[in-house]
Formats: C-alpha cells, sequence, structure tokens
C-alpha cells in the first residue's frame, strides 16, 4: 500500500512539474495588461499605448493598458508588484517610480530590483534649463558666475520630486566651487502647468523642464534654452549645450521609461518579451515617432535596463538624501 501511494504521488509530482513548461509553451493565450502608474494623458501614458498595440501584434495578444495613478507612482507600481507573476501583467517602470521613490519613501511596498525583472528601456528624455528672456543670462556659465557670486539671490521653480526638481538638485550639489554646493532657492509648485504659465510670465526666473514641453516657447523666445541634461546634445536643441560640457564634467540626469514583468515569472516567457521589446523599439516608425520628439532611444534589451535601473536608484538616492529632500 505504501508503494502505490509512493508512485502515485511521484506520478502527481511529475506531472506538475510538467505543467508550467505547458503553460509557457500556449503563453500568451489571452490579452495582457500593461500597468501603468501614472493617469491617462502623461508622458509615461503616452509611452505606454506607443508600444502598446505592436508589441501586441508581435505576441499574438492585445496588451490592454491599464492607469493606475496616484502618489507619484506608488500605488500602481505597488499593485503590479502583487499580481502573478505569469506573464501576464507587465509594468511600465520608470525614473519617478522606481528610482527616486527609494530616496523619498524607505518601503515604498515594493523594491524595484527584487520584485521585477527589468526587460528593456523604451527612451530617455533630459531636461532644459530654460531662463525667462527677462533675465540677464545669455549663457550656462553666466547663470552659474551670478549664483556664485550671489548665493540665495536666484530662484527656481520645481515641482516635487519630479525629474526637473532632480536635476536642480543634482546641479546644487556638484555645481558649486571649494566643496560647497549651490545656493538656490526653491519655489514649489503643485503641477507643471501652474508652474510654466509663472515661467513664461516671469513671475519665476528659472526651471529644469522636459525637452518637449519647452520646445515651443523657446522656439517662439518665450523661454530661453542655456542647458540640456543629457550627455549629449539634443537634436531638438542644437545650439543648446549639455551641462556637462559647459563646465560641470559627469553631469547627468534623465528621465527614462522602459517595460517591466514580475519576478519570478518563467525565462521562456522573459526571453520573448525582451525579443519582442527589441523588435518593438527598432521598428523605423517607433524610432522617428520618439526621436521627433527629442526622446534617446537606448541600448537595447534586459542587461542594459537591469544595470540601468540600479544605478540611478543609487544616483537619486544618495541626491535626495544629501539633499534632505523627504516624501510628501
Amino acid at each position: 500500500m505504501k508503494r502505490r501511494q509512493l508512485i502515485t504521488l511521484a506520478a502527481a509530482a511529475a506531472a506538475s512539474a510538467r505543467l508550467p513548461a505547458a503553460a509557457q509553451t500556449d503563453w500568451p493565450s489571452r490579452p495582457l495588461r500593461l500597468i501603468v502608474p501614472f493617469p491617462v494623458g502623461g508622458t509615461s501614458d503616452v509611452m505606454a499605448r506607443l508600444i502598446a498595440s505592436p508589441l501586441g501584434k508581435f505576441l499574438g495578444q492585445p496588451l490592454v493598458v491599464e492607469n493606475l495613478g496616484g502618489a507619484g507612482g506608488m500605488i500602481g507600481t505597488a499593485r503590479a508588484a502583487r499580481a502573478a507573476p505569469d506573464g501576464y501583467t507587465l509594468l511600465l517602470t520608470g525614473v519617478g517610480s522606481n528610482a527616486v521613490i527609494h530616496g523619498l519613501n524607505p518601503n515604498p511596498g515594493y523594491d524595484s530590483m527584487t520584485d521585477f525583472v527589468h526587460i528593456g528601456q523604451i527612451m530617455s528624455g533630459p531636461n532644459v534649463l530654460v531662463v525667462h528672456p527677462s533675465q540677464p543670462f545669455g549663457t550656462f556659465q553666466e547663470l552659474i558666475a551670478f549664483i556664485r557670486r550671489n548665493p540665495g539671490k536666484l530662484s527656481y521653480a520645481y515641482t516635487h520630486a519630479a525629474s526637473g526638481h532632480m536635476a536642480m538638485e543634482l546641479l546644487k550639489q556638484v555645481g558649486g566651487t571649494g566643496g560647497l554646493p549651490l545656493f538656490i532657492v526653491g519655489i514649489p509648485y503643485r503641477g507643471g502647468g501652474p508652474l510654466l504659465t509663472d515661467l513664461l510670465g516671469g513671475q519665476v526666473p528659472m526651471a529644469f523642464l522636459n525637452q518637449d514641453a519647452v520646445l515651443p516657447h523657446v522656439t517662439a523666445g518665450k523661454l530661453r534654452a542655456l542647458a540640456v541634461t543629457s550627455p549629449q546634445r539634443n537634436p531638438l536643441f542644437p545650439q543648446t549645450p549639455t551641462i556637462a560640457e559647459a563646465g560641470v564634467k559627469g553631469y547627468e540626469a534623465m528621465s527614462w521609461v522602459g517595460l517591466s514583468a514580475l519576478r519570478g515569472t518563467p525565462q521562456p516567457i522573459l526571453d520573448r518579451l525582451e525579443t519582442a521589446m527589441n523588435t518593438v523599439v527598432a521598428m523605423p516608425e517607433i524610432r522617428q515617432r520618439l526621436e521627433s520628439q527629442g526622446f534617446v532611444i537606448p541600448p537595447a534589451g534586459a542587461a542594459h535596463y537591469t544595470r540601468y535601473v540600479g544605478d540611478q536608484i543609487a544616483l537619486w538616492t544618495r541626491v535626495i538624501k544629501t539633499a534632505g529632500i523627504k516624501a510628501e
């Protein structure tokens, strides 16, 4: 009797071991969902919808975008972290919800490096340091020289923990001399809309803003671009130097988004997702759409994106702790 029981148990174990492999060969057999932890209409949402349709066609099942905004991306990302690791739930990851958040909140409800597998980066984009035309600064060097000579006499606008805020905090920490940071007074805004309105009206002198948001205003002469935060010049602003080439060596502060899955997702599914992502991001129409808006297409693949997310967590955690920034 005992021997029969052992045989039966062994057969059951063997059958159950074969189930995941069978499930993997059938994947995907139903629509997938892509959680975007931000509201409809923002850059993250636009990027998700840009890749969702071609990615779904490549995989043979629709990729349904689900917006779960709130708390700077923390709510939707935490929800995604609790999903089944079966390849049917994907997450749009990005600088705010998967790097900056770890410096602001020691326990956001997930760990971006242990709860997720990073499949591939979609894009990165610089911020642009812009000033109102009424300001006397024609170059980045003139602006920095003024700040060094007149600490605390100049202010900047920011929205809390946004990429522009982080870009300025990094500049303050590394742009000074003699080991002292730059002293610039921050004026907080609840959103990018009111901030841009006051910047265009001259109520605040300067800010870091995303390249696609400021381009029409720079082109119209309503704002003056002094520098970009990318390591190379941006094609939308060919005459605008990078901060690194303008004198702050090694400076880089980028916005970025990518695609991630749940830790524990079977490797064959992850491999198919990575192949699909590499194919979609390399499509000429996708590249043209991104590059026409000033976004940079990064190296493809999971290995690059995984390293990049880890490096970004380390960078922004260090900047946030040095600045003493707290979660709102």
